[in-house]
């Protein structure tokens, strides 16, 4: 897991909060990426992690490295529950006091009203008769983005919001059967949050150009060409991994949070701000300690198990997540001409770091 910790850091600041980008402008040719030889160099290096940690989950080692994770995350694992409603609320507390945007740093609004909304969500987490009013104002507020700023932006916040949500509709329930998917859920919602988040690495990676000529110190001395598509692989396949075995799950979850806390140093409190939750989430899945699938999730171990599973499994995620990311992004964009507008309307966050909401600054609008 180590290569994917380096790879990953820069890029897990989400280039969209920080730099100019155009959702409707054309795409890279997916034939482009697939003949990008450090595309494939950076596939068959995270395959042989996975494929040398899958071997030691199996080996004799495998059961002592989960009872040593077991161990450092004891005190978290027994009180999950109440860190994940207390981290939920602390996150939408934190966009209350930033004010002006829906959910994250990117989607700015002027409408005052919808700051209270993020704070009476963080007020509902901590009862259940309210947790369930709580996932309803996440959905609602992702729909009011959606109408701001089109479909397939929001296609970027949507697994995490409906995870968060189903999370606190699930705890909330008095069904033990429900409940003991919660985890589960998140997991998978994380999980496919960062695996469509990976394309835009892929499908334009020129909108890392802007991050990486500030701060030329993040590709680890790697060329540009090549920093951007492996950090792509990485994210994609760390995501990947957090819906596999339970070794790989949790080793991807502490490789994840490493990046993601890397990345504040050099981004700022925006983005500490904007990733708080999905951080958070990834302590959470390094500290859980369900070894057993649930029942809806017993028939991925026939996939998960073998070692070939890997492999399988990682080239089919990638091909339904480029296609539906490519497909999509054709059928709302027709091909076609797109200027660049001038830079305060494509510019999502202030260059000043003590005052990121300037007046100068206007939301994106497809």
């Amino acid at each position: 897991m180590v290569p994917l910790l380096f790879w990953t850091s820069a890029a897990q600041a989400h280039v969209k909060w920080f730099a100019p980008y155009i959702v409707a402008a054309p795409q890279r040719p997916v034939l482009a990426t697939l003949e990008d030889a450090w595309f494939w160099l950076g596939i068959v290096l995270v395959m042989v992690c996975f494929l040398t940690a899958r071997l030691v989950e199996t080996g004799r080692y495998g059961t002592a490295m989960l009872g040593a994770l077991d161990r450092a995350t004891a005190p978290l694992w027994r009180r999950l529950d109440d860190y994940l409603r207390a981290i939920i609320a602390a996150f939408f507390i934190a966009i209350f006091a930033v004010g002006g945007i829906y959910l994250t740093p990117d989607l700015k609004t002027p409408h005052e009203w919808v700051s209270w909304l993020h704070l009476l969500i963080a007020a509902g987490v901590f009862s259940r008769r309210t947790m369930p009013l709580s996932a309803a104002g996440i959905v609602a507020l992702w729909a009011l983005a959606v109408r701001d700023y089109g479909l397939y932006h929001l296609l970027d916040y949507l697994p995490l919001g409906l995870a968060t949500a189903a999370y606190l509709v699930l705890a909330a329930s008095r069904r033990e059967a429900w409940r003991a998917h919660r985890f589960e859920v998140l997991r998978w919602g994380l999980a496919i949050a960062l695996m469509w988040s990976s394309m835009e690495k892929f499908a334009y990676p020129a909108w890392f150009d802007p991050i990486v000529d500030q701060k030329p110190f993040l590709t680890l001395g790697l060329p540009r060409e090549g920093f951007v598509p492996m950090a792509g692989v990485a994210e994609f396949t760390l995501g990947f991994g957090l819906v596999w075995t339970p070794l790989i799950r949790r080793l991807s979850g502490a490789a994840l949070l490493a990046t993601f806390s890397a990345a504040v140093l050099p981004f700022g409190r925006m983005d500490l701000i904007g990733h708080g939750l999905i951080m958070a989430m990834m302590l959470a899945v390094v500290a859980e300690q369900d070894r057993e699938p649930t029942p809806l999730a017993r028939w991925q171990e026939a996939i998960r198990r073998p070692l070939a599973g890997i492999p399988l499994g990682f080239a089919a995620a990638l091909l339904i997540f480029a296609s539906c990311y490519a497909g999509l992004h054709a059928a709302l964009y027709p091909a076609g001409p797109h200027e660049l507008p001038p830079a305060y309307e494509r510019s999502t966050h202030g260059q000043d770091p003590d005052h990121p909401h300037s007046q100068h600054m206007r939301p994106q609008r497809q």
